[in-house]
């Protein structure tokens, strides 16, 4: 790839993704051209747009800026696998011969340029990464940070403070982690995903301990405890290097100690509900502390995280009615909410409205997502959202329900997915998966705002 500093024009094909528009907004505030494609007009490419940012949603080849076409030598061009390789824009800049990479590669290239800390795993690292950079930010750090999600803080996916050191969110999906050198990284998760791409979980794995052999031997990796992998490890209540213990709910927050290889420091305070948002605050936290913040000041640090919209974020909650819109769409992330929503809730009434992602992906955890949905006292089950696949035959939302044990539950299509709800007259309602349904969660609030 050329210099970065050489290149003053950017065109992202894809823009829109959460990925794409970060480092959109990276190189736009940075002082460069930007501009790119995508399908539809969404929040994320308004707020691209107002920032500046040249968007267009044709795939017709003269919509492609003349700052793009006419400037061949110092023009690049980045695209997600997402992108369809027949796409028009894509295949005539690729004929004209652009310097075409993925997202993956040139964020691996900007991971060179900094002190890089990647959180990876195959759950966890959006909301991890996000407490990393939120961490950093407050303690001072001259950080930049490109996030898998909106900060409720920042209200966006990038953070620029200065050029120091870099959070990134290392992805495992189509091996993309394997651009980042990381200098600290952590690895929160390696349950099995992506069989698609990975065809069994040993090679999954495999990328993993790949991944964190690219670590300098003066770095250091953070692991949950139990991974089959060497590193610092992390855990709650048991001998784990960094391990939360004396553990307390108050006002809905977690408060507790937590012990270091060299101290205990009393009474933190997290304001995420569940074990796996503990297990990525202590996750950030040590991380922090290997990279050198203060310890005092990330304290008040975590004290004041908000959250990542779409990450167990309360659209409702008042004493009798709670609505979470949450992006779970694995089995061990709706455990992982399950567990929380019992713990603040324990003698409320919980229906879970799941939209699935991916035919594949329902194909090959069907049981786990059955087992996992079935804790709830209510199923409401959408239509498969289908992402980048064609339909697989014989995989529906309606034979996963089959599969599902708890007897309350039932297929719903979105038209009458507000009115479903406000019959069931549920306690806490929780809306969960990757696809569209977070289009849903804003027309559900309004019907149960109306009928409140």
């Amino acid at each position: 790839m050329k210099d970065l500093n050489h290149i003053q024009h950017f065109y992202f094909i894809g823009i829109g993704g959460i990925g794409m528009s970060a480092l959109a907004r990276y190189f736009k505030a940075k002082g460069k051209f930007v501009g790119g494609y995508d399908r539809t007009p969404t929040e994320l490419t308004n707020t691209l747009e107002s920032k500046g940012i040249e968007v267009n949603f044709s795939e017709n080849i003269a919509a492609i800026p003349p700052e793009i076409l006419d400037n061949l030598s110092n023009s690049l061009i980045v695209y997600t696998p997402a992108v369809p390789k027949d796409q028009p824009q894509f295949t005539f800049l690729k004929e004209k011969n652009f310097e075409v990479v993925k997202r993956a590669e040139l964020l691996g290239v900007i991971s060179k340029q900094m002190y890089c800390l990647a959180v990876a795993g195959t759950h966890g690292k959006t909301t991890t990464s996000a407490i990393l950079g939120h961490l950093l930010k407050e303690t001072g750090a001259k950080v930049t940070a490109f996030l898998g999600g909106i900060s409720e803080d920042i209200q966006s996916n990038l953070i620029m403070q200065g050029d120091e050191v870099v959070v990134v969110e290392a992805d495992e999906f189509d091996r993309s982690f394997l651009n980042i050198s990381p200098d600290i990284a952590a690895i929160t998760s390696m349950d099995a995903d992506h069989l698609d791409i990975y065809g069994d979980k040993s090679e999954l794995e495999r990328s993993f301990r790949d991944f964190a052999a690219k670590i300098p031997h003066e770095g250091r990796l953070f692991i949950k405890n139990g991974l089959p992998l060497e590193g610092s490890t992390i855990g709650i209540n048991d001998e784990s290097d960094f391990s939360a213990q004396n553990i307390s709910i108050e006002e809905g927050s977690y408060v507790f100690d937590l012990k270091t290889p060299s101290e205990i420091i009393q009474n933190l305070k997290f304001n995420l509900p569940g074990n796996h948002n503990l297990l990525n605050a202590i996750t950030a936290l040590a991380m922090a502390m290997e990279y050198g913040s203060p310890t005092d000041g990330l304290a008040r640090a975590l004290f004041s995280f908000k959250g990542v919209q779409r990450r167990f974020s309360y659209k409702i909650k008042t004493d009798n009615l709670v609505l979470i819109d949450d992006y779970a769409h694995h089995p061990a992330e709706i455990s992982a909410v399950h567990q929380a929503i019992r713990e603040m809730y324990p003698n409320k009434q919980i229906l879970a409205v799941f939209q699935p992602h991916l035919f594949s992906r329902t194909r090959d955890f069907a049981e786990d997502f059955a087992s996992s949905l079935s804790n709830f006292d209510k199923v409401f089950l959408l239509d498969i959202y289908p992402a980048r696949e064609l339909p697989i035959e014989g995989i529906s939302s309606a034979w996963l329900l089959d599969k599902i044990s708890n007897s309350q539950k039932s297929l719903v299509q979105k038209k009458d997915l507000s009115e479903k709800i406000l019959a069931e007259n549920a306690d806490v309602v929780v809306m969960l998966g990757a696809g569209d349904i977070g289009v849903e969660v804003e027309k559900v609030k309004k019907a149960l705002l109306h009928e409140a």
